[in-house]
């Protein structure tokens, strides 16, 4: 624990001197709603399906995939990840659920509805987050390079270069599909960028300070993660790890 704490630590530091890209728009979070969150959830991964809000949470002994009420934040279904691995980001696909770990390249394939594991696989490098398209599943490994992955094989089949500005963009953590564009928490920081994926440009920031601040425990790895849009609804959720709501803001416009 302690080594990866001095890892996270570590990066921060060099996050935290990113530039601001101050010329791109940066629309501020406008909070519509909030609802109770568990503050023992080290966010990973977040979504919602058919009304469900599913989250994975890191951490070896604390991973764990959850279905849970949107509305009360209660779980209903629960499966732990390994001991050993650190999980990671999760994405829907069908009738299934992807998911990954941080380190080992280990994925887990579960029955959406059941949370039963039925398969695995594998990838090399880091796993950070994933989202979909209506053809193709997206991950993050922490390098500026999402890669756009076949689902059911899960090999890369395009790889696309986040920047601002013309300057790489790293540390793109969770991520969500909006709107046609990818949202992506920039990791240690109060922003999300949209992002463009044909060409890879951030279009502009979401600031989400506001809701940080709101939320403020004095622990520094309690940090923005977690981005969930409701296709049926229309609907965007944010919350961060081990914050105590989870949020219901603005689409971007």
């Amino acid at each position: 624990m302690n080594l990866i704490r001095t890892w996270i630590l570590g990066i921060a530091a060099l996050v935290s001197a990113m530039p601001l890209h101050a010329a791109l728009p940066v629309e501020i979070a406008r909070v519509i709603r909030s609802y109770p969150h568990d503050t023992q959830a080290f966010t990973e991964g977040l979504l919602i399906r058919d009304g469900w809000l599913y989250e994975s949470t890191g951490y070896d002994g604390r991973s764990f995939i959850r279905k849970k009420e949107l509305a009360t934040g209660r779980t209903v279904r629960s499966v732990q990840i390994p001991p050993g691995l650190f999980g990671e980001g999760i994405v829907d696909w069908r009738d299934t659920l992807y998911s990954f770990v941080w380190h080992g390249g280990t994925g887990f394939v579960w029955d959406l509805k059941s949370l039963r594991r039925i398969g695995g696989w594998s990838y090399a490098g880091e796993g950070w987050a994933m989202t979909r398209d209506d053809r193709h599943i997206i991950m993050s490994d922490g390098t500026p390079v999402l890669r756009v992955l076949e689902p059911g094989s899960m090999k890369v089949v395009k790889r696309i270069t986040v920047t601002a500005e013309g300057e790489p963009v790293s540390m793109l953590n969770e991520l969500e599909y909006v709107h046609g564009e990818i949202l992506a928490n920039i990791w240690q920081t109060a922003r999300i960028a949209r992002i463009d994926p044909q060409t890879g440009h951030v279009k502009g920031w979401i600031d989400v300070g506001s809701l940080w601040a709101q939320v403020d425990s004095g622990n520094s790895e309690a940090v923005p993660n977690g981005i969930a849009y409701d296709r049926k609804t229309g609907k965007l959720y944010v919350t961060g790890k081990d914050w105590p709501l989870l949020f219901e803001i603005g689409t971007p416009r």
